[in-house]
């Protein structure tokens, strides 16, 4: 049994596990009682020197509470965002799919999961993230600020460095990717062939629009149920089947773009 660069493992009958890509949020949960962050024990060691880097700079400029406001985006309200990184290489951890929080994570709702449920998506789900790339969704990680539009002085964009580094490992991924990430973290490095899924909202006269406001919220339920089904579909068609007979309406018009289409309200 082979495993892949982000942990996931292709099954001794050749079917292969959805691999989920979730956006990271904003908002944190705070604290965590795991270890001190261990940059080289995370998914995709290969990253391990970009990580290294971003970090070090966010603690060296947590010492600089102006500097800090302005290339992260923050107000002195949110100065205990800046504390946290300057507690990056201290502070207690927690895995990722408890440190982010948010509507995408309230749908996910990871605490309600059986044992068997949260085995699988620590497997299939992983967390585009512009401090740490990628990471596993049982990763231990510290509470943070970092967004992918954020610019650190003296450092090249996020996007110039990740995507060196990043490309090659989702370019080296076997499984089906589902691409849930939003548009500026899929920009960091895009990952080739994978799934992306639009949401649609279809008003009663027929007319459709982008959903914006409950879009993390569907995004969310998708994950979940891609993270725990035991079906293992293995190219668009099967996924577009596997959601369909969960009951979601989703259209497909060719290539690797899913449309999930909800009601109105």
């Amino acid at each position: 049994m082979r495993t892949d660069p982000v942990g996931s493992s292709t099954g001794s009958l050749g079917w292969r596990p959805v691999l989920v890509l979730l956006p990271p949020s904003e908002t944190k949960a705070p604290g965590g009682d795991g270890p001190p962050l261990d940059l080289a024990a995370l998914r995709a060691p290969e990253l391990t020197p970009v990580r290294a880097r971003l970090t070090e700079a966010l603690v060296s400029l947590a010492g600089d509470l102006p500097a800090s406001r302005a290339a992260l985006g923050l107000s002195p309200r949110q100065d205990d965002e800046i504390a946290r990184n300057a507690a990056l290489l201290t502070a207690g951890t927690r895995p990722a799919l408890q440190r982010y929080t948010g509507v995408l994570y309230d749908a996910l709702d990871v605490g309600s999961l059986t044992r068997a449920q949260r085995s699988r998506a620590d497997r299939r789900l992983a967390v585009g993230s512009a401090l740490f790339g990628l990471v596993g969704a049982a990763d231990g990680i510290p509470a943070y600020r970092l967004s992918a539009g954020s610019a650190l002085p003296g450092l090249p964009t996020l996007r110039a460095l990740w995507r060196p580094a990043l490309q090659p490992v989702l370019t080296q991924v076997d499984e089906l990717v589902v691409d849930l990430r939003s548009g500026s973290y899929a920009a960091l490095a895009p990952a080739p062939g994978a799934v992306t899924v639009s949401v649609l909202s279809r008003r009663p006269d027929g007319s459709r629009s982008v959903v914006s406001h409950f879009n993390k919220a569907h995004k969310g339920r998708l994950a979940r149920l891609l993270a725990t089904t035991t079906a293992e579909p293995g190219d668009v068609g099967a996924l577009r089947r596997l959601l369909r007979r969960a009951g979601l309406h989703v259209e497909h018009d060719g290539g690797t773009a899913l449309e999930l289409v909800v009601p109105a309200g």
